[in-house]
């Protein structure tokens, strides 16, 4: 079970939203490369970064804050965001990107997924944002017809190496992870899956390493950890145990 602290970007700088609304945006750090030293000195393992302008507009757009995270840590760095080219796939994965997470490509394109996992093998994630149960898209801003579960189903024998699931209603609102939703999907596909949205403090810790949610490979944590409800320290040691 791993857990990933998470940098959301715009404008540059380290933000939380709620609900995933842009306006709506807390700043809890200007430079993202300070946190994320932060946060590995903290000792988590894999750092979880999303591009929120680059959702938004379909391309990368805070691309030097994530140049800067890249160079300030050693440990790996996972980025979501704006990425819907094969090209630009490529160029974060070169440039030390260890896996880039695809979603608005993946609902629009699945074509893409499959060629980015037969060309780049354990480094292509889906992300699966949903809001009640139904995929978003477009940096959460259109929602589909069709349900999360679906959605996992369709990349099970690509090489997807992870499955993120973003319960938008809950992201930013420190309401509790969506553990039987994501469970759920968890159970219908063999991909590792990762809870994200609305993680609250300890007592989520401990509900995802119980036995009821051990098929959940980990889980994302955000705004939690930026005004102190959740201890990295307790957390890290929770995790560990259950590993």
């Amino acid at each position: 079970m791993i857990l990933y602290p998470a940098i959301d970007l715009k404008d540059g700088h380290c933000v939380r939203l709620q609900q995933g609304l842009m306006d709506k945006a807390t700043v809890f750090n200007l430079s993202p490369a300070d946190q994320a030293r932060q946060f590995a000195a903290q000792g988590f393992h894999s750092i979880h970064v999303v591009d929120l302008n680059g959702a938004f507009e379909g391309r990368p757009v805070n691309a030097e804050a994530v140049s800067a995270i890249l160079n300030a840590v050693q440990i790996p760095v996972q980025l979501g965001g704006g990425i819907r080219t094969l090209d630009s796939i490529s160029l974060w994965i070169k440039h030390g990107v260890a896996r880039v997470i695809l979603g608005t490509a993946a609902v629009r394109d699945p074509a893409l997924v499959r060629q980015a996992c037969a060309r780049f093998p354990g480094k292509i994630a889906v992300g699966i944002d949903a809001k009640d149960g139904r995929v978003a898209v477009q940096g959460w801003a259109e929602t589909s017809e069709l349900s999360a579960v679906d959605l996992a189903r369709r990349f099970e024998d690509t090489g997807v190496s992870a499955i993120i699931y973003t319960d938008i209603g809950r992201d930013g609102m420190l309401t509790g992870l969506n553990l039987d939703a994501t469970a759920e999907i968890a159970r219908a596909v063999k991909i590792p899956v990762i809870a994200s949205g609305g993680l609250a403090g300890l007592e989520d810790i401990k509900r995802l390493v119980s036995p009821k949610y051990a098929m959940i490979a980990g889980a994302i944590a955000g705004r939690a950890l930026y005004d102190g409800r959740l201890d990295p320290k307790q957390a890290l040691e929770l995790t560990a145990k259950a590993n």
